[in-house]
């Protein structure tokens, strides 16, 4: 157990490196993550994030750190067919590995969907053929579901969709719903074992001082309660209702893409929807849509590129997610007669 996402990452990068280790190929410590992904902003974890911001002063990613391209559907330069998008994301991979060496390779880094990028939501059956990749390869496949897991997009974990069950899981935010720090590292019983085998009677040099704080399992454990007992069920159904209703904004002038899958989505706004323009610079998204927003009382995640960000909590009645949908199409009405916007509109 850990304090959040970012440490839980962290851990992975540790354990990983011992697990090569254990099995007499530490010359496996190559990492390969996807471009618009988060992974946390610790040391080492902001590395593999794939966002400038966390880039920019801290000497990071590191030179065992790679990239490549992410499956972002509406700007893919391959275009939005799913298996095109699938075909061009396997063969990027497989010619990373080639370029770095299979036996370099330690592991490959994904979220099932990108949240902190944009919310990008990958084409069914992505993730699985990228952990078919890694498994042909021998390179450890590790699931950031600290923000999808527990109900966050339907099932207790997004990996299930595509039914993939990696070597490493990564949860928090969900795993105790925000009310006390906590993460966690799912491994696989190999990967455990081989540690294990290696450590023999020493122990395993990893922990933090918090790990398992007896009140954030007691948190823990009844937010599980409370997700078998009804509220995934009810975030299925919430999130149901609340794509149904993002998607009716598909007629406003400013609204180029809706993405998402259960409790998790995405707008994406555009000055001309031909051309997929973004909103301008000069009309500050981040803040004046968020500001917008607030004082509508509707709670999102406004990105600087103009994407509106929606992660409602699991609990939503129906006139919640109606009051969302209304509130965000006030929101965007207003932006639509942002003086920086309609200029944008005109050229």
């Amino acid at each position: 157990f850990t304090l959040g996402g970012s440490d839980a990452i962290d851990s992975t990068i540790r354990f990983i490196r011992y697990y090569y280790h254990a099995k007499g190929t530490p010359q496996k410590d190559q990492f390969i993550s996807v471009e618009h992904g988060y992974h946390g902003s610790s040391t080492a974890g902001s590395g593999l994030t794939a966002i400038p911001a966390f880039h920019a002063g801290f000497g990071v990613p590191y030179d065992w750190q790679h990239k490549i391209p992410s499956h972002y559907a509406y700007r893919n330069p391959v275009g939005s067919d799913p298996q095109a998008i699938i075909d061009a994301s396997v063969a990027a991979l497989r010619a990373k590995i080639a370029e770095l060496g299979a036996g370099r390779v330690a592991a490959f880094y994904a979220e099932p969907i990108q949240g902190s990028g944009g919310v990008l939501v990958p084409p069914t059956g992505w993730l699985k053929a990228l952990h078919a990749v890694c498994k042909e390869h021998d390179i450890l496949f590790v699931a950031d579901e600290v923000i999808t897991a527990f109900g966050r997009t339907g099932p207790l974990f997004a990996c299930d969709e595509d039914d993939v069950v990696p070597e490493f899981i990564t949860t928090a935010k969900g795993l105790t719903s925000g009310y006390v720090p906590m993460g966690a590292v799912f491994m696989s019983d190999h990967v455990y074992n081989t540690i294990a085998d290696g450590a023999g009677k020493a122990p395993v040099g990893h922990g933090y001082t918090y790990s398992a704080h007896p009140v954030s399992a007691a948190v823990g454990l009844e937010c599980l309660r409370l997700y078998e007992e009804g509220l995934l069920e009810n975030g299925r159904k919430a999130g149901k209702r609340l794509m149904e209703g993002l998607r009716s904004l598909d007629d406003h002038p400013l609204v180029g893409d809706i993405r998402g899958r259960g409790m998790l989505a995405a707008v994406e706004l555009v000055t001309d929807k031909e051309r997929k323009t973004p909103l301008p610079a000069a009309a500050d998204p981040g803040r004046r849509i968020f500001e917008r927003a607030w004082a509508n009382g509707l709670v999102i995640r406004a990105f600087n590129s103009g994407i509106l960000g929606f992660a409602p909590p699991l609990c939503c009645t129906d006139d919640d997610i109606d009051g969302i949908l209304e509130r965000t199409r006030m929101t965007l009405d207003q932006t639509l007669e942002d003086k920086d916007v309609r200029a944008a509109m005109k050229r």
